[in-house]
């Protein structure tokens, strides 16, 4: 393990204010996306769209690093020039989902359990070979009625723990992602604790597999409330043992923008108390929220907190980035201009966000 080369892509990877584009969908998931807009589910109209994003004009003035698919690692321009040359050359680093998708665990209803690791260290030196010099493993929590199960929590930890290891011995910084989803009607109380039990278990599996926690970046979930949560309008204690503090919620829809404020203060907190110092960066997941919002969110935790983090706190997202350019794109060549602005437009706002600069008046230049 080249521990001096692993340190220096992680901190890489967050320097300079900027962050990483997810384009790890997923063959069926890209496809239910074109499917919505009337774009055929080909591997050409597939390899189109992702031409699109790779070749945007000083893509890399915003992004460190692009988080690829299987099949996208492989792929080229038009021209013939591979995907991995064309990122590289815009000095953005490879990386790669390396994790097969989250399938029902046994016994477990409701619950489940990231698959991959069967043959995951050969195909990591073949990614490694090939130019990717990090990767993404994504394990998913549901918060339910006795959700997440002890059980539950445990396997999908132990499994980034030693995916994460696995990637550090080919010379791959991990990427580990333990995403509490929003689906569903949980508080935001709910979702804080869910989170930090979560997050505590992660370090200490983590620290049993002996990873090098200076050469991985954390991709977390912000602290937020279901989707189908009703309106809050109370003050609680919340938080696990002695480990407390009051989080005021105001009366309003989960995903109105007037708790902002409250999901910087709670997801720092919380990561806070979770995350060793030793850790050069968090890469938040987008997990479903607006675009806007996701800037705002995390503009607020840089305004309020950034000088007195041990961690960079940057972006990791996928839809907040990229479904306006989709939008416009629609599988018309005519359109791929425009789609680039509209891509470029969402990450110099996370850039912004990064910096503590983003206003909503961005938004309508």
């Amino acid at each position: 393990m080249n521990t001096e080369k692993l340190i220096s892509t992680a901190k890489a990877l967050v320097a300079d204010d900027k962050g990483l584009l997810a384009m790890d969908e997923s063959n069926p998931t890209c496809n239910k996306r074109f499917a919505k807009l009337n774009i055929p589910q080909t591997v050409e109209a597939r390899r189109a769209y992702r031409e699109l994003i790779v070749t945007a004009p000083g893509l890399g003035e915003t992004i460190s690093g692009a988080i690829l698919f299987d099949e996208t690692i492989r792929q080229q321009k038009k021209d013939g020039t591979p995907f991995l040359k064309v990122l590289v050359d815009a000095e953005i680093i490879p990386g790669i989902k390396v994790d097969t998708g989250a399938k029902d665990l046994a016994a477990h209803p409701g619950e489940k359990i990231t698959e991959g690791l069967d043959g995951l260290r050969d195909r990591l030196i073949e990614y490694f070979q090939m130019g990717a010099r990090f990767a993404k493993w994504r394990a998913v929590i549901t918060i339910g009625d006795g959700l997440p199960s002890r059980s539950g929590l445990e396997a999908n930890v132990h499994a980034l723990a030693r995916y994460a290891t696995l990637c550090q011995e080919a010379g791959l910084v991990p990427i580990v992602e333990p995403e509490v989803l929003m689906d569903g009607d949980h508080s935001f109380e709910r979702c804080l604790k869910v989170t930090e039990e979560v997050l505590r278990n992660v370090f200490i599996q983590l620290n049993c597999q002996r990873v090098l926690l200076e050469g991985m970046i954390l991709k977390p979930n912000m602290v937020l409330p279901g989707l189908t949560c009703p309106p809050h309008k109370e003050v609680k204690e919340v938080g696990v043992g002695e480990q407390q503090y009051q989080v005021r919620l105001k009366d309003r829809q989960p995903d109105e923008s007037s708790d902002v404020d409250e999901v910087a203060d709670a997801t720092v907190k919380c990561l806070l108390r979770t995350v060793p110092a030793a850790v050069p960066g968090i890469a938040f997941l987008s997990g479903g929220q607006s675009a806007e919002l996701a800037s705002a969110r995390l503009n607020a935790m840089n305004v309020r907190f950034k000088s007195q983090l041990p961690w960079a706190l940057a972006f990791s997202f996928a839809r907040a980035i990229q479904q306006p350019a989709l939008e416009i794109w629609r599988g018309q060549e005519t359109n791929v201009k425009a789609a680039q602005q509209a891509l470029l437009h969402r990450a110099r706002c996370n850039r912004a966000a990064r910096r503590g600069e983003y206003t909503s008046a961005m938004e309508e230049t």
